[in-house]
């Protein structure tokens, strides 16, 4: 889906705009905020932290309301992105979901599987949106891969990273590998039937550094590594699949493409398979803001998210078995 395409969707001639509100205004909080202020698909109310001077800030640079309890604005919006520290995810999303609001949670869905359960089973009861903010589905690369994956073997990725002293309230794992768990369960498309894990924590008192191995009833095998202690940055993903070779760079929204061509039909039986690059054309954009968008759009058309509570539950109980393994 192209960015016009969800703008078009998001808001269309003579509908007025959604209110919305931001739960959290840390540093992904913050560019919630400034794209609900961009986007004519939304009208930002409120932006809201338990730090007022925080909030205050934030509010202010987008020019809206600033709050403190996320309680005064139950009933007031149409519309939130819950952005909080992870343990709080399930209170204040429940809390939207039954005061009739639809709600974007941010990765990973809740704290833990009681609680995404229970989070996805309020959105069914109440008829309510719940999208959770997995941002790499609506990397450009992400969505070119959608097109090229047909029955992948083999897939290898690593996302890596200097320590950003945020995040900390989670382990690596569910702070940054199930975005790459969520890419990968997305694009296999089978059930995870073995599970093996390694991993240590460096500087917080949580793991920071995993590898898994995942395998699945296909026969794919999916090894990922995530880690918040690296000194450079690094987030790739490689794909091998019959005849096909593909690596993404989530970074540059790229992809590359390269596949094995048989000689053609009479050919010398010494003549050998030859391997072509293919250039893969790639719509890039900043996934956040497609992220909104299609968010947006879902909650003007009733539409099934683009990333469903269900979806993410599945990836957070993927993680669980990785970190029981740990």
């Amino acid at each position: 889906m192209t960015v016009d395409l969800v703008a078009e969707e998001a808001v269309g001639v003579g509908e007025r705009p959604i209110k919305v509100a931001v739960i959290g205004a840390g540093h992904v909080g913050e560019h919630h905020a400034r794209l609900y202020r961009e986007l004519p698909g939304a009208e930002l109310v409120a932006v809201c932290d338990a730090d007022a001077a925080r909030a205050a800030a934030i509010a202010a640079r987008v020019g809206t309301e600033a709050a403190t309890d996320f309680r005064g604005l139950l009933g007031k919006v149409e519309a939130v992105s819950v952005a909080v520290p992870t343990v709080h995810h399930h209170t204040v999303a429940r809390a939207f979901l039954e005061a009739g609001a639809d709600v974007l949670v941010e990765k990973p869905i809740a704290e833990n599987l009681e609680e995404a359960e229970a989070l996805v089973a309020t959105a069914r009861r109440a008829g309510r949106i719940l999208q959770v903010g997995h941002v790499e589905r609506f990397n450009g690369g992400v969505r070119a891969l959608h097109s090229l994956v047909r029955e992948p073997g083999f897939i290898e990725c690593h996302r890596l990273g200097p320590f950003a002293g945020r995040g900390t309230d989670v382990d690596v794992v569910r702070d940054l590998m199930i975005h790459d768990i969520d890419i990968i369960l997305s694009l296999v498309r089978s059930p995870v039937v073995q599970v093996q894990a390694v991993g240590v924590p460096v500087i917080s008192n949580r793991v920071d550094i995993a590898n898994a191995r995942l395998q699945f009833a296909s026969g794919c095998i999916a090894n990922v590594t995530a880690s918040r202690v690296s000194v450079e940055r690094l987030r790739k993903l490689r794909i091998f699949q019959r005849d096909t070779y593909l690596a993404l760079d989530y970074a540059s929204q790229e992809v590359t493409c390269y596949r094995r061509l048989l000689p053609p039909p009479g050919a010398p039986v010494t003549e050998l398979p030859r391997i072509v690059r293919e250039e893969v054309a790639v719509d890039k954009a900043e996934p956040l803001r497609l992220e909104l968008e299609s968010f947006l759009a879902a909650v003007r058309t009733r539409a099934r998210p683009a990333v469903s509570g269900e979806e993410a539950l599945e990836a957070l109980r993927v993680a669980d078995q990785i970190l029981a393994k740990i």
